[in-house]
């Protein structure tokens, strides 16, 4: 099999999670209703897959992408990796600590800010995954001294490395934002998933620049909008509320 065979399959493999991921969240609202566990552990399980497939498309292919180069493919490494050992409480969804860690009383009357980047068509990403902004800080910010610093990447790189993140991805604007407006540290939440279409965008876009083949539904499904449709605007995090009340759901609302 030639490597350009083993990345068409890696491709394929992470387009047919990716479609899987589509459906969870269309499943997402009536499960919930039902069974909120279920319903939220179905939707985390899969995004987690979404990191792992990822991953295993940069095992094959990292020579024909500079992932490391790049904050988004750079995040969603770090964060797969994080996830993949789990020894440590990060980067759990926002759903999971509002409505399975605590009960959704608890935070009646706080408000989460919640940051996320726009595409530049100006069509909304309608999926969203929020994990503590906090979360990534301590796992790849050397200066915030956390027990769970990734201690896999020597010092200065890490250093390197998270002021590439903050650069590309304009993540000091959302903290300063929330130094302002006077939000807890672990109240103010990044969303991973337009970071995760910006990603796929660059390497779909690299691979079939290097003339790999998009072969399957799902990947023949996924390469036209992700090579020549969509992009993801990294420079302009754009900011919401979720204001926790004592009636009905939460709100979201802009900032």
């Amino acid at each position: 099999m030639s490597s350009n065979q083993i990345i068409e399959r890696a491709i394929g493999s992470l387009a047919n999670i990716m479609r899987m991921y589509v459906e969870t969240h269309m499943r997402f609202g009536e499960l919930f209703k039902v069974d909120p566990e279920e319903a939220i552990d179905n939707l985390d399980r899969t995004f987690e897959m979404k990191l792992e497939a990822f991953h295993t498309l940069y095992d094959v292919s990292k020579g024909l992408f500079p992932y490391f180069g790049n904050g988004d493919t750079t995040v969603l490494l770090a964060v797969r990796n994080a996830i993949h050992h789990r020894n440590h409480p990060l980067f759990h969804s926002l759903n999971r600590r509002l409505y399975l860690d605590t009960d959704l009383d608890r935070w009646c009357g706080a408000s989460f800010l919640l940051a996320s980047h726009p595409t530049l068509h100006g069509i909304p990403i309608q999926m969203s995954h929020y994990v503590r902004l906090d979360d990534l800080d301590a796992r790849l910010d050397p200066s915030c001294a956390s027990p769970y610093l990734d201690t896999i990447v020597g010092s200065d790189k890490a250093v390197r490395r998270m002021e590439g993140i903050d650069m590309q991805l304009k993540l000091p604007a959302i903290r300063d934002r929330g130094l302002r407006d006077r939000y807890p540290k672990d109240q103010i939440y990044l969303d991973l998933m337009p970071i995760f279409v910006s990603a796929v965008c660059k390497v779909f876009k690299a691979m079939k620049a290097a003339g790999v083949a998009f072969r399957g539904f799902d990947a023949e499904t996924y390469a036209v909008p992700f090579t020549s449709e969509i992009e993801v605007d990294l420079s302009s995090p754009s900011l919401k509320r979720l204001q926790v009340g004592g009636l009905g759901p939460p709100v979201i609302v802009d900032v």
